[in-house]
Formats: C-alpha cells, sequence, structure tokens
C-alpha cells in the first residue's frame, strides 16, 4: 500500500485529489497538510511514503520544505506538484532533494502513474518538462532573485495583485512592495508587462 501525503495551500485542490487517488488500488490518502509545517508533522507521524508538494506555499517555499521534509521523514519520496513549469523550477527541485516533478496541468493518470514509480525507488520528471531541462542551459537572468522574490515574481506575472501575493504567501502587502521593488531593480524592468514577458521569457509561466 502506497501511503500518499498531500501538501497543497487550496483545500479544494487536496480534496479533489485525495478523491481521485483513493479510487486506485494499493494507494491511500494518510493525511493533508496546508503548509511546511504541517507537512513536516505528518510526513514523520502517518510514515508517508510519497509526499505531493506544491511549491507556492505560506511562510516557507516548497524549494525550502523539501530538505526539511526528507531529514524529519527520511523513508519519504517527494513529487513536486506544481504551476510551476520552467526549467528552473524543475531543476531547482530536484537539485533541492524531489524524486519526482509534475505539472498541475498533467493528466490524474500521469500523475498516478509518477506517484508508483517514484515509490518503486525511481525518479520521475513529466517528459515534457524533462525536454526543456535538455534544452535549457540555466537562466542565468534569474540568478539576481531570491527563491522568495521568485515566488512573487510567478504570482504577480499570474495576474495576483499584491493583496493577493501578500494572502497567498502569508506575508505583509508592504513585504510585497519591497520584493516587488527589489525585482524590478535587479532585472531592470519598469512595468507589470515587461515582468509578464520577463516571465514568459524565462519559463516561469507558460504562454498560455
Amino acid at each position: 500500500m502506497i501511503r500518499v501525503l498531500l501538501v497543497d495551500d487550496h483545500a479544494l485542490l487536496r480534496n479533489s485529489l485525495c478523491v481521485r487517488l483513493e479510487q486506485e488500488e494499493g494507494m491511500v490518502v494518510v493525511g493533508q497538510a496546508a503548509n511546511v509545517e504541517q507537512a513536516v508533522a505528518r510526513a514523520r507521524v502517518f510514515k508517508a511514503d510519497v509526499v505531493l508538494l506544491d511549491l507556492l506555499l505560506p511562510r516557507m517555499s516548497g524549494y525550502q520544505a523539501i530538505p526539511v521534509i526528507l531529514t524529519e521523514a527520511p523513508g519519504a519520496r517527494i513529487i513536486v506538484v506544481s504551476s510551476q513549469t520552467g526549467p528552473t523550477a524543475v531543476r531547482q527541485s530536484i537539485s533541492a532533494g524531489a524524486h519526482g516533478y509534475v505539472p498541475k496541468r498533467a493528466a490524474d493518470t500521469d500523475l498516478i502513474a509518477a506517484i508508483r514509480r517514484v515509490a518503486a525507488g525511481e525518479r520521475y520528471i513529466d517528459p515534457e518538462l524533462g525536454a526543456q531541462l535538455v534544452v535549457a542551459e540555466g537562466m542565468p537572468a534569474l540568478e539576481p532573485l531570491s527563491l522568495r522574490e521568485r515566488d512573487v515574481l510567478h504570482l504577480l506575472a499570474l495576474g495576483y495583485t499584491n493583496q493577493e501575493v501578500g494572502q497567498k504567501l502569508v506575508i505583509s502587502v508592504r513585504t510585497v512592495d519591497t520584493h516587488r521593488a527589489h525585482i524590478m531593480r535587479k532585472l531592470r524592468i519598469r512595468t507589470r508587462a515587461e515582468l509578464v514577458l520577463f516571465a514568459l521569457a524565462n519559463g516561469l509561466i507558460g504562454a498560455t
């Protein structure tokens, strides 16, 4: 039996995914978490085999969460399930210790196949994202940004307001304003339109 822990701050997504996974033979959802603190505790207590982890989480990003979860629950294997589909996000997740990466747009059958393969000791990266890693030689334009600034950039490029970004990342609007100012200065861009174009060009958001 593959024991799965779901980590995402959207309850509707967690619940929908829980219903789908419970239909699979040999698979059980042992718990859900909305933030890293809950994820670490529940991965350890419930002895999860596979942790499905979003990257954009409150207070601590998924990138930062990966090594913490693996330290506290060394038997767990982590699959990142994220709307971020750029090579940089995939590369950083794998470098942090993730065993798999599946975009949120993927079919449920692809995610289930990824869970089974990772639980069996393999690694899994969505084929389309894997192809991007082959052709991408790094994103030097992103190097000046911290992981949190990349989270803020991603959300702003998706069209979230500063207030909405603050609510999602559980930071103040003033902090979002500061991050945004730093992003604009470091990337030498002046408008939201330029910010969106930068995010597209560097694979932080998709073109569709």
